[in-house]
């Protein structure tokens, strides 16, 4: 339901209104495993909100009641964003938003996992409790034109605060031999850094970007993820970099032939590498990887209306890839990072009408 006011309080505005009903049944028998899982979710929601309009400013303030089968208590979550432009180009954005994670099973936890010869499971700790996150974003988005190019700078701060995370801790082994990663809570955690992107084009077939996002992600207390009490406990949320960065290039040299190219840096982080006995465990700070990929192709025109496009390139030119995979009867299945393919060359061609 939506409704226009000409003007409420000081602006026109706009108010929203609904409600949504989402059911999922899960059944997943592994018998092989000795795993069953039968989870019914249900959650009935609303939400309510009132954005004011402007040239100059939008406001926008709003919340949502949720209702969970698998939660005791209705969860609000607020929110609010405000885009202020003081002058033509320069918008200033800050906003709030907060939500949360229902104790139930998700995609990531049917995953069946081989370490040390023997299987691995996701179990969910029986007194799981749902997870909170509130966050807060600001930026300020620039644009300039120097001659015919034109450019746009995007400078932005975040954190999230996160309540009773989830987070997986090895258990020993149940009763059919399986080894346990239980999801369970922990204390609280963040997330916090900068995010800086630019942006410079000519036209729409020649155009650079780049981007650079420092990252932490922290418990407040350490966490355990070995079953190993010796092994200490990390700070650092695991597989989770403190750098990231990207830069795309399109350009158009001659007419009909295009060159793209577009690389991402994914920064080192932590990586479990779980041992067939648990006194072996040991956490991998993973090197940096730079995945670049490069297309050139030629457009023919066939008719009045069909284009023959021929292509080539290569797929991670720079063969950055984890060089020490677990192979043999006794490997981690899950320790894996890094780029999914090694370096791939391609040629192609697509009819365009």
């Amino acid at each position: 339901y939506a409704y226009s006011f000409r003007k409420l309080l000081f602006l026109p505005s706009q108010l929203t209104m609904g409600v949504e009903f989402n059911n999922t049944n899960l059944i997943d028998h592994m018998t092989g495993y000795d795993r069953h899982i039968k989870q019914l979710s249900q959650t009935i929601g609303g939400y309510v909100q009132n954005e004011w309009q402007s040239e100059a400013l939008n406001l926008v303030i709003g919340a949502r009641l949720d209702k969970n089968n698998l939660i005791d208590h209705v969860i609000v979550s607020p929110r609010a964003n405000v885009r202020y432009t003081p002058i033509k180009n320069l918008i200033l954005r800050a906003g709030y938003t907060s939500g949360y994670r229902a104790p139930q099973a998700y995609d990531e936890d049917l995953h069946v996992m081989a370490v040390g010869g023997e299987a691995s499971l996701i179990v969910l700790d029986p007194e799981l409790r749902p997870e909170y996150s509130h966050s807060v974003t600001a930026s300020a988005d620039m644009y300039a034109t120097a001659g015919k190019v034109q450019f746009n700078v995007l400078v932005e701060g975040f954190y999230t605060s996160l309540n009773d995370v989830f987070t997986l801790v090895e258990q020993h082994a149940d009763a059919a031999g399986n080894q346990v990663l239980m999801r369970t809570n922990a204390d609280r955690a963040e997330v916090r850094g900068v995010n800086i992107e630019a942006k410079a084009a000519l036209d729409a077939n020649n155009s650079l970007s780049v981007g650079y996002t420092y990252q932490r992600s922290t418990y407040r207390e350490p966490v355990a993820w070995s079953e190993n009490e010796a092994i200490p406990a990390e700070r650092s949320m695991l597989r989770s970099p403190d750098h990231y960065g990207y830069v795309g290039l399109n350009a158009r040299p001659v007419r009909n032939f295009d060159i793209s190219i577009y690389g991402t840096y994914t920064g080192p982080m932590l990586v479990p590498h779980y041992m067939p006995d648990s006194a072996d465990d040991v956490l991998k700070r993973t090197p940096s990887f730079f995945d670049m990929a490069v297309k050139l192709s030629y457009d023919i025109r066939l008719t009045r209306s069909i284009t023959l496009q021929v292509n080539c390139g290569v797929k991670n030119a720079f063969d950055a890839f984890q060089n020490d995979v677990d192979f043999g009867a006794l490997k981690d299945s899950g320790y894996i990072y890094g780029p999914g393919a090694p370096r791939m060359f391609f040629v192609g061609a697509k009819f365009t009408l």
